[in-house]
């Protein structure tokens, strides 16, 4: 089987992780993935933060549990962060900032790292703390969060895919 097709059959949410460090190099590898993810136009609406300082990953964890109304981390206690945030001036950015998310998780898999997409990014962002984080990197208030993307070594079993629905491919044809 295709390699790229293995790993997109592969790949699946992790929700436990164990507290090694991820390589740099590995980090860079994912984030070069997003950053060549199909865009409207090619505009390139989306960018990413990488969060690998516990202190600002602690604190969007924070903020993403008050938001979801739980006192647990919602990261799983994954190491590293990366949030994507997209340009809401061009028309496509929800679309181009999923985009990237799918090719960052892809690569994670792809690299043995677990990954996750944790949602809420949207709310996260649009708190004062979200936006004095932005402000602080220079970041302007027309990026809306897409998604947090949750990387580290899984701490449990790969989970083997549910059966696909039925119904799910209708074919016109010939």
């Amino acid at each position: 089987m295709n390699e790229t097709i293995k790993t997109i059959l592969e790949r699946r949410s992790i929700k436990k992780y164990t507290n090694q460090k991820v390589d740099e190099k590995l980090i860079e590898q994912i984030v070069t993935a997003g950053m060549y993810a199909p865009s409207g136009r090619n505009q390139q609406s989306p960018i990413i933060l990488v969060i690998t300082k516990k202190e600002i990953r602690d604190k969007l964890a924070q903020m993403n549990a008050k938001i979801m109304g739980v006192d647990t981390d919602p990261f799983y206690g994954a190491p590293v962060v990366l949030v994507v945030l997209a340009d809401k001036n061009c028309p496509t950015y929800l679309y181009d900032g999923s985009l990237v998310m799918g090719n960052m998780m892809l690569a994670a898999t792809s690299l043995g790292l677990g990954s996750c997409w944790i949602h809420r990014a949207k709310e996260e962002f649009e708190t004062e703390e979200g936006k004095h984080l932005l402000a602080s990197l220079g970041i302007s208030d027309q990026y809306e969060g897409i998604g947090n993307c949750i990387l580290g070594y899984p701490a449990e079993e790969k989970v083997v895919a549910k059966p696909r629905k039925d119904h799910y491919v209708y074919k016109i044809e010939e």
